[in-house]
């Protein structure tokens, strides 16, 4: 009952202020397809470089509205609002808040990935986008959300989530095999990029996308990431109980 309690509120929330999160959603991602995808006019891997862009714009925007819709929220709730502390004295267990707050930012970062996907539609670039796909970008949302979770309890005031965001966020937005392939980037810095969680993701979208044969580890990748993510987020949300 915790978990549908949270996705409940992440419900009434999002009907609330759905036209301020759609719009949100779609602005920064429509202006990277526009500038960077119909503006540059050159070939990626052989395909038009607007092909090669909307994957990898898929999945920043689902790491986007995972990370955001956690991360600020609950860190307002949780010094400003303090009603972060009335779930500390509920009956519900808090492992259920924690889950719950997963599956609600994945969710949220799944409909901001689903919006541009319609955006894009009618352009027909022929790119593949199945339930495999939809999976992925489901994982991807439920590690950023997790991680939102940890910045929350990470940040001491309202101005750390930017900050936070700008160190973490915003690198992976643009080197993570998004707006370009890491090929041409140094070995040292290509190995350690290529195993970030938005780099697998953009990867796995983009192989799927194309009718490409993808790598399953990727997928163990991500539920590495989010295994190891949750597990910090719940020490801290334990942690939190016991003071």
């Amino acid at each position: 009952m915790g978990i549908i309690t949270i996705l409940w509120e992440k419900w009434v929330e999002f009907r609330r202020d759905f036209y301020k999160i759609t719009l949100a959603a779609m602005i920064a991602p429509l202006m990277y397809l526009l500038v960077f995808g119909m503006g540059i006019q050159t070939m990626s891997h052989g395909k038009p470089y607007l092909h090669y862009l909307i994957p990898g714009v898929v999945a920043l925007t689902t790491m986007n509205g995972s990370f955001n819709a956690i991360a600020q929220n609950l860190n307002v709730q949780r010094l400003y609002e303090k009603a972060f502390d009335q779930v500390m004295i509920s009956p519900t267990p808090l492992w259920q808040f924690m889950i719950g707050q997963i599956i609600a930012g994945s969710i949220r970062g799944l409909y901001a990935g689903g919006v541009i996907l319609l955006l894009v539609w009618p352009i027909h670039t022929g790119l593949i986008f199945n339930g495999f796909s939809f999976l992925v970008l489901f994982l991807n949302g439920a590690v950023f959300s997790a991680l939102g979770v940890v910045v929350s309890f990470l940040a001491r005031n309202h101005a750390d989530v930017p900050r936070f965001s700008n160190y973490l966020i915003m690198p992976m937005a643009f080197l993570c095999n998004t707006f370009f392939s890491t090929e041409n980037m140094p070995k040292e810095i290509r190995s350690v990029i290529s195993v970030l969680p938005l780099s697998e993701t953009s990867s796995i979208v983009r192989h799927i996308a194309y009718g490409e044969v993808w790598n399953f580890s990727g997928i163990l990748v991500l539920l590495a990431y989010l295994f190891v993510l949750t597990a910090i987020g719940l020490w801290f949300v334990y942690q939190k109980q016991n003071l």
